[in-house]
């Protein structure tokens, strides 16, 4: 059987804030409360990024077990972004934009969700019997569908950010450039038949992975989860 690991989607594009138009009012100050934010939320970015670059590896000869630790542990680091990612939001005070407080307080909101949300997919991965195949691959896909639903959750989280003057001034700030904030892999990792190793089915086979299209990102010319 063709195994497949559990493919989490755009998490890893947390703050990746499109470049939107510039003015010239609270410029300084929004800069400033950028700088605060994307200083703060960098580590927490390159950690997403080792998180999700693992989730699509493939370990040859892998068992299930093994399997089932280090996604646990990528899913774990993943809630933990989330926190910090949040906490460095509403450390910086609200944006002196409209409805600044507001949006604050909105996104910090989302992402504490998202962040929760994971922590409990990953008590739901570390549950799974992973003594049958069939079983452990039934029961990674349903976690895959919730990582699924939970990147979605943070994608849209930040991207109330990514909005007018606030949008602009995060983008120039290197902690949040789209460059710096993980790419999450389009489509699941995939390998040969392995001994002990299994994968999430999707779309109702057993060898298909949980999706193939990541949540879209914001960039640059156009959006992490």
């Amino acid at each position: 059987m063709n195994k497949r690991l559990l493919a989490v989607p755009a998490l890893g594009a947390l703050l990746a804030f499109g470049a939107v138009g510039c003015g010239d009012d609270n410029s300084k100050q929004l800069e400033s409360w950028a700088a605060n934010v994307c200083g703060a939320a960098k580590d927490p970015i390159a950690q997403a990024q080792t998180a999700l670059a693992d989730t699509g590896q493939v370990k040859t000869g892998e068992a299930p077990a093994d399997l089932q630790k280090r996604l646990s542990a990528d899913i774990g680091r993943l809630a933990k972004t989330n926190q910090d990612i949040a906490a460095a939001i509403d450390g910086a005070g609200a944006p002196k934009v409209d409805e600044g407080a507001n949006l604050q307080k909105d996104t910090v909101t989302e992402l504490t969700k998202a962040a929760d949300g994971y922590l409990e997919v990953q008590k739901k991965l570390d549950a799974l019997p992973n003594a049958d195949q069939a079983k452990f691959a039934d029961g990674l896909r349903s976690v895959a569908d919730q990582v699924q639903q939970l990147a979605s959750l943070s994608t849209q989280a930040q991207g109330k950010l990514q909005r007018g003057d606030l949008g602009s001034a995060m983008a120039k700030q290197e902690g949040c450039k789209p460059g710096s904030a993980a790419a999450a892999p389009t489509s699941p990792a995939t390998g040969g038949p392995s001994d002990g190793a299994t994968g999430a089915p999707a779309g109702g086979t057993a060898t298909d992975a949980p999706g193939t299209q990541a949540p879209s990102t914001p960039a640059p010319t156009a959006s992490a989860s």
